[in-house]
């Protein structure tokens, strides 16, 4: 009896020492897991993707050209029930939010370079803001154009305003960066400069075939390319180069996901400023109550508008990825494709030269023949560079 009651009184001792075993190995097991996840979050921290192939790098800025072509069918489809400023929050707004997830996803995760966090940690402040003063210029350009789509439309806006803005920015961002084949980027930038000019014929006849003509429309347009050519030259000084061999980046600078954050954050920041001037005092139509976005908004008109900032923040993150392989002057230029995508939208789905008069749609032609041809030497121009 003695036996049993001694074995009883050690019970208690021998379920703390199993108690301790179990924290032990549990402690044990939970610190491994967590080490192994720290060492795989480390590694996805450091590194992110690098676009190493010519070809790949082309057709990201193909992408490009599609989705800067693109984006705005979504303003075209938001207009019908509220006014493009009210639009214009959510474009801001999706546009930071894509810029966040790249960053957090191919910004992170690679085998060279430096991953978003780490490289924010490491930018040095006048890089940082480089970045973010590109966000602003190019906030106040867009708008511009937004605005010269409302009244003018696609066809008008894209040609005239983006082709403008895609002659200055190679030329501006070859300046800054000195990437590319000189006299062939020069044949390109005037075929396109020569498009431009077929598209203003273009829509001077649909002016004389009785057609609404808002000059106003043409001027904003020209504005803003002036200001659109200007802004890609901040972003891209602001990146650092990719060294080939050890596929590392260069100190102080920042990586293409690092760079589009900051610029977007400038976008969205400055909206406060270029849109609010724009909604107390618009081109056109009366000013635009700031409570309107609430009291005429639904779940569908935002989820446009942020599609419609998503959409076009994908390319230029595919610009700004792609250019540290094809060189910025050519992601930019390429990607300014985006002119003759928007006039076919504008001519072909929205019907914006219907009723011209005869010989309008040969001038059409030759605009995006000559918007082709630019586009193809571009294209070459790295190749011969």
């Amino acid at each position: 009896m003695s036996s049993i009651t001694g074995c009883f009184a050690k019970l208690p001792a021998k379920i703390l020492v199993a108690k301790e075993i179990r924290e032990t190995l549990k402690s044990s097991l939970v610190g491994w897991v967590l080490s192994c996840f720290r060492t795989k979050l480390d590694h996805y921290n450091t590194h992110m993707f690098i676009v190493e192939s010519y070809p790949l790098a082309v057709v990201m800025c193909l992408l490009t050209m599609l989705c800067w072509g693109s984006w705005a069918n979504t303003q075209k489809l938001a207009s019908k029930e509220w006014r493009f400023q009210l639009f214009y929050w959510d474009y801001a707004i999706g546009v930071f939010l894509l810029s966040l997830l790249l960053a957090f996803t191919l910004g992170s995760s690679g085998s060279g370079g430096r991953g978003f966090l780490a490289d924010l940690n490491q930018a040095e402040g006048n890089w940082l803001w480089s970045a973010f003063l590109g966000g602003i210029i190019f906030n106040l350009s867009n708008i511009l154009l937004v605005a010269a789509i409302d009244i003018a439309g696609m066809a008008v806006a894209f040609p005239v305003g983006v082709g403008l803005a895609l002659v200055l920015g190679v030329i501006t961002t070859y300046l800054s960066t000195k990437v590319g084949n000189v006299p062939m980027l020069g044949l390109g930038v005037a075929a396109v400069v020569i498009a431009i000019i077929l598209d203003a014929l273009a829509y001077k006849r649909l002016a004389s075939g009785g057609q609404r003509t808002p000059v106003k429309g043409i001027v904003i347009s020209v504005a803003a390319g002036l200001l659109m050519g200007f802004f890609y030259k901040y972003v891209a000084q602001s990146m650092a180069q990719i060294d080939p061999v050890t596929r590392t980046l260069e100190a102080g600078k920042l990586s293409p996901y690092t760079a589009v954050v900051l610029f977007s954050a400038g976008l969205l920041l400055s909206n406060f400023i270029w849109n609010s001037i724009m909604m107390v005092k618009p081109f056109t139509g009366p000013p635009v109550p700031f409570s309107e976005y609430f009291t005429k908004g639904n779940l569908r008109l935002h989820l446009v508008g942020i599609l419609g900032g998503m959409i076009w923040n994908l390319g230029m993150s595919f610009s700004i990825i792609a250019s540290t392989k094809a060189g910025a002057a050519l992601s930019y230029g390429l990607g300014q494709g985006a002119t003759m995508i928007g006039a076919c939208w504008g001519v072909f789905i929205w019907k914006e030269f219907k009723g011209a008069p005869k010989g309008t749609n040969g001038l059409l032609a030759a605009m995006f023949l000559f918007y082709l041809v630019g586009l193809a030497v571009l294209i070459l121009s790295k190749l011969n560079s």
